[in-house]
């Protein structure tokens, strides 16, 4: 046993990944101090009784702009352009209040669900000006008590051919949007549309996360130009591209090249399991297509990959409730991923997606913030199977939220 006296709390008997039994965390100053089995310390105790804990979840993708719209339009939208159509048609509307009021609702089911850390891609164009932007910034700074939310700023509808859009953006990104990301497949011209992303991601020194090929057909796509441009500006790990269903479409050996091209470049891949299903082959009679993108199959060929949110209840997506475990579950059974994969599905939502967003300080490491979470399992390994309940959240050693484990009432009882 080792005698501490400098911790203002200690979580007793967690089981965490990287444990073969369970330890005990120290923290002093909201910050972990050590990880040790039986520290013995007079200090605030939180028992997690060998439940596994772990940082948190990690939100690489999601809309929160555009989420809980299905009150306000038909629902019946088949399509890509049709999901875009109808939020435009809406979004010239929007308001501060309103952007905030629904992204609030979502954002506080991701923190239930053990969301700690969150990248929001926001809309910036002459429709919405800087109105949603201005919602999220408020948002980030109202529940940083409980989650790191960080804004991606990007032209939805295209930029080359939407006047005043870039504008806009350079105002977002010297206001502090911590990311830019793009729609080629919007643009009339989308090399420039890419060309001038990486300029204004160069300029203010932020990384580029974009919506690319959100389609089946790998006859065309704009995979090769992201790399050319990833290359040229040496901003390998400082990429990623969401949906990239075209990969998806393609036979074993174009494969096989685009994730060595991939890998080389260094530009991480981002699958959205639910709103990919949900718009890719739906003209299909019959076999229709997942349109789903093997990300554990890209990370054991040495591409950085995540599975995150994308849109909750909207025209995108009806459907959703911010949880990335029940995500990285519906992605696991879709994509066929054996019980020797479940490992890798839990790095699709933790750390890999820290990766991808270059979070330095993410984990269970002394000298990190004391973010974590506790799941109600006492094995790593079932986290993916079971989709135990997320019991109890902390956001720099300070709780955030608790699920009491539900009680059932036999009538011997």
């Amino acid at each position: 046993m080792t005698t501490q006296t400098a911790f203002d709390q200690i979580f007793r008997n967690a089981l965490l990944r990287s444990s073969a039994t369970p330890v005990d965390i120290g923290v002093k100053g909201g910050r972990i101090a050590a990880i040790e089995p039986k520290l013995a310390c007079e200090a605030v105790e939180v028992e997690l009784s060998g439940h596994l804990a772990l940082p948190g979840f990690v939100d690489t993708h999601i809309h929160l702009d555009k989420a809980c719209l299905l009150g306000r339009c038909g629902h019946n939208h088949g399509s890509v352009s049709e999901a875009i159509r109808a939020v435009a048609g809406m979004k010239k509307d929007f308001t501060v209040e309103d952007v905030y009021a629904r992204g609030a609702k979502v954002l506080e089911c991701a923190i239930v669900h053990g969301t700690t850390r969150m990248r929001t891609h926001v809309e910036i164009d002459p429709r919405i000006g800087l109105r949603g932007y201005e919602a999220v910034k408020a948002l980030k700074r109202d529940h940083a008590w409980a989650i790191d939310l960080s804004l991606c700023v990007f032209p939805q509808e295209g930029l080359t051919n939407d006047p005043g859009s870039e504008e806009l953006l350079v105002q977002a990104l010297r206001d502090g949007g911590e990311a830019i990301g793009g729609c080629p497949y919007m643009d009339t011209d989308p090399n420039a549309h890419l060309e001038r992303i990486f300029d204004l991601a160069q300029e203010f020194d932020v990384d580029v996360d974009l919506h690319l090929d959100f389609d089946l057909d790998p006859s065309w796509w704009h995979l090769d130009e992201v790399c050319r441009q990833t290359e040229r500006r040496s901003y390998q790990g400082r990429v990623a591209i969401g949906h990239a269903t075209k990969l998806s479409a393609l036979p074993p050996e174009r494969l096989k090249a685009a994730t060595a091209q991939l890998a080389n470049a260094g530009v991480a891949v981002t699958v959205l399991p639910a709103t990919d299903l949900y718009l890719m082959g739906r003209e299909a009679t019959h076999n229709a297509p997942r349109g789903l993108t093997l990300a554990h199959k890209l990370v054991d060929n040495g591409v950085l990959c995540s599975v995150a949110t994308n849109n909750v209840l909207n025209p995108f997506t009806p459907f959703g409730d911010a949880s990335l475990l029940r995500m990285a579950n519906f992605y696991a059974n879709v994509a066929h991923a054996s019980v020797s994969d479940f490992d890798t599905c839990l790095d699709l939502v933790t750390d890999l997606p820290a990766r991808l967003m270059n979070l330095g300080d993410y984990g269970i490491k002394v000298g990190n913030p004391a973010d974590l979470i506790v799941l109600d399992t006492k094995d790593s390994r079932f986290a993916i199977a079971e989709l135990p309940d997320v019991l109890m959240g902390f956001k720099n050693g300070r709780q955030t939220f608790e699920r009491p484990r539900p009680t059932l009432f036999s009538p011997r009882s």
